[in-house]
């Protein structure tokens, strides 16, 4: 055989072994008949693949199917399935305020998570603070760091291609992400550094209020207002990652900033109730100041009090223009409201889609409220993680092989 059929074959046989391998993600335990049905490859053909899949680790064979109690007669078949401990992904929300560490096996299981609080504006290493974060996550797993296969990063902050984030924004967006993707590259994960909105919209898709829709977007609504976009089944990041970047607010009639719920609802209570317009005993009135934030508010209305119900209408009023103008630019089906501010909104987004009625073409968008809560952002870089590691599996090592030599691909 010539060098170039040697190469013909080695590259054939690691399209075929990716196919099987793909396969064997997308089911639980399967027969090598199973296999060949879906991926039309050759009886022989699979069961030397599953064969060298086992080898290497990434499969495990389990009792027959005879045995397993699936039929009686005939010969019994070998049965195969991913080893859900091959490896693992950690998916990792480091926001500002907070940074939060998932990990989870390869059938995107979670396994752990670990949280720190975090000062923005305090003088202290945000990769040192990550670091820790992850260790402590890994080890409530029981998941030592070499067998991490792939890591996605959700920043607040626009991503390159390359997972760097540009100074602007007065340097907070640098700040934010301090070189995560080269960090974690050193520590041999293959690393994707992404904008946290673009990450809960992976999330809604895949498990939250976006799941059966081509078009929609994923709305961070809690301090600041931050968009992912997913139009005809794909993810819109733009040229330098920014698309879902929101600084045009302040240029949309009735809004004027990029504020979200969270920061409003706050700043807006303490103003009422700093202008003695509030009545005594309203809960606006005699919560304390520290706690008066969007979740009293939100609860306030809901129990009818005339002055929370006055703020759900005026944010009401300008949430609708930003669904107004995102709808409308971008034709999309849903908008789903993500975030910890989600589950509180059952008041505000009747309001809201009375108002969007009015302002746009029908039929306006469906408003959502996401059921994914503050975790969004960690649970779809925990997807992301998982298809990062599914698309370059057949290059990669899985953790404790069954023997020690492995079979290139």
């Amino acid at each position: 055989m010539t060098e170039s059929a040697d190469r013909a074959a080695f590259s054939l046989k690691r399209v075929n072994a990716a196919a099987l391998l793909d396969f064997a993600w997308r089911t639980e335990a399967y027969t090598a008949s199973d296999a060949i049905a879906a991926t039309r490859l050759a009886r022989s053909t699979v069961i030397t693949l599953c064969d060298e899949l086992v080898e290497r680790g990434w499969l495990a064979e389990l009792p027959n199917a005879r045995a397993a109690g699936e039929y009686r007669k005939g010969r019994p078949a070998r049965r195969y399935e991913l080893r859900a401990d091959a490896g693992a992904v950690l998916g990792v929300d480091a926001g500002q305020h907070c940074v939060t560490a998932a990990v989870a096996d390869l059938r995107g299981r979670e396994l752990a998570r670990a949280a720190t609080e975090i000062d923005p504006d305090g003088a202290v290493r945000r990769a040192a603070v990550t670091d820790a974060t992850i260790d402590r996550a890994l080890a409530s797993a029981g998941v030592p760091p070499s067998a991490v296969m792939s890591i996605a990063v959700g920043v607040p902050a626009p991503t390159d291609a390359d997972g760097g984030s540009p100074d602007g924004e007065h340097e907070f967006w640098s700040r934010m992400n301090p070189g995560f993707a080269a960090h974690f590259r050193e520590r041999g994960w293959l690393t994707e550094v992404e904008n946290d909105a673009n990450l809960a919209a992976i999330a809604e898709g895949a498990l939250g209020a976006g799941v059966g829709a081509s078009s929609y977007i994923a709305l961070m609504s809690g301090e600041r207002f931050g968009a992912g976009y997913v139009v005809d089944g794909h993810l819109v990041r733009g040229r330098r990652g920014g698309a879902g970047e929101l600084r045009a607010l302040a240029l949309v009639e009735g809004v004027g900033s990029t504020e979200g719920i969270g920061a409003l609802l706050r700043e807006w209570a303490v103003d009422l109730r700093r202008s003695g317009a509030v009545d005594e005993s309203s809960p606006l009135a005699t919560t304390p100041r520290a706690r008066l934030g969007a979740e009293v508010v939100l609860r306030a209305a809901e129990s009818g009090d005339p002055d929370a119900l006055r703020l759900v209408d005026r944010m009401a009023e300008r949430l609708a223009r930003i669904c107004a103008v995102l709808g409308g630019l971008l034709d999309v089906e849903r908008i789903v409201f993500s975030g910890a501010v989600a589950e509180s909104l059952g008041l505000l987004l009747p309001r809201t889609a009375a108002r969007l009625d009015e302002l746009t073409h029908p039929p306006a968008p469906r408003l959502v409220a996401s059921p994914l809560g503050g975790g969004v952002v960690s649970l779809g870089a925990l997807a992301r993680a998982l298809e990062i590691v599914r698309a370059h599996a057949i290059g990669l090592e899985p953790a404790a092989p069954i023997r020690e030599q492995t079979i290139p691909f």
